[in-house]
């Protein structure tokens, strides 16, 4: 009998604890995402902007999806002895306050497999993963 009040207070508490998490404003986001337009019969393009982590403590990215591509992944250009290297990178640690940068010839999106081309002035969704289980949608622009 005392299982019944006790399930109650929890559900409760957990539907409390949902909304709460929900009604919390996103403190991590993408700005000025764009795309570099690929030229034509390229099937990967590359993604770029500033991920801000304006939370009050560190976030990782673990994963990149977008439903206009079959695969996303973050990367890292490096030159190393004169020859340019791109590595896949699995986690990206970003402090409080800080923003990590991808752009050109440094840390990037790949963006492979698209559904279709894509056109100049176009959009593409894209959602980041974080470590803690959150995601960060946004839309990045063709340029």
């Amino acid at each position: 009998m005392i299982t019944k009040p006790f399930v109650g207070v929890l559900l409760i508490l957990c539907a409390g604890a949902a909304s709460a998490a929900a009604a919390e404003p996103a403190c991590v986001t993408v700005r000025e995402g764009w795309v570099r337009l690929p030229p034509p019969g390229v099937s990967m393009a590359a993604g770029y902007g500033q991920i801000h982590n304006g939370c009050k403590t560190a976030v990782t990215v673990v994963a990149a999806a977008s439903t206009a591509f079959g695969d996303v992944s973050l990367h890292e250009t490096t030159l190393v002895d004169g020859v340019s290297r791109m590595r896949a990178v699995e986690r990206l640690p970003i402090a409080p306050g800080a923003t990590a940068e991808l752009k050109p010839a440094g840390l990037h999106l790949m963006l492979m497999q698209p559904e279709k081309p894509l056109a100049k002035g176009g959009q593409v969704p894209l959602r980041l993963s974080l470590e803690n289980g959150r995601k960060v949608d946004v839309t990045l622009q063709v340029r």
